[in-house]
């Protein structure tokens, strides 16, 4: 049984299930500890759901990446406050299925196999996709936090 073998309504839940799975398990062995699981796995979920839809309604594969960075990066800050936690935390662990690695792969490879030409399309395309990763992250990252959580984040819970 395949992902295209699934009825429409099946395929977006499974892939969002299997997504948080995975983010958890890359979490899990860079030793996040246990209680940011959880939200961990949602950070990258929410990414990958947003980029499979947006592959879905055409967009390429940059296009794609830079607006599933967007949701990816307000719920690493969202979880990063809630849970009193460095933002990287999150959003390293979210960012684990849009990270280019297959294209990084293929360009090394045609690189060695000197084939100039297949070497410079996926080359460029791997670039496109880490700029527009990068860009996401950066342009929710540059947007101020709301002054009353930017003062608990910073001071820390308050002690009587």
């Amino acid at each position: 049984m395949t992902l295209d073998s699934l009825p429409v309504w099946a395929n977006y839940p499974l892939q969002f299930l299997v997504s948080m799975i995975a983010t958890m398990s890359f979490g899990i062995s860079f030793q996040v500890p246990r209680r940011h699981h959880l939200a961990c796995g949602v950070v990258g979920a929410v990414g990958w759901l947003v980029y499979v839809l947006a592959q879905a309604a055409g967009l390429t594969a940059p296009a794609a990446t830079l607006l599933a960075a967007l949701p990816l990066t307000a719920f690493a800050r969202l979880f990063a406050i809630t849970h009193k936690a460095p933002v990287t935390l999150f959003l390293l662990c979210g960012i684990f299925p849009l990270v280019p690695g297959a294209g990084i792969y293929y360009t090394a490879y045609y690189f060695l196999r000197n084939d100039q030409r297949l070497f410079t399309n996926k080359g460029f395309e791997t670039l496109k996709v880490a700029v527009a990763l990068a860009l996401g992250i950066a342009l929710v990252c540059s947007l101020p936090l709301p002054r009353s959580i930017s003062r608990q984040q910073y001071n820390g819970p308050r002690h009587n």
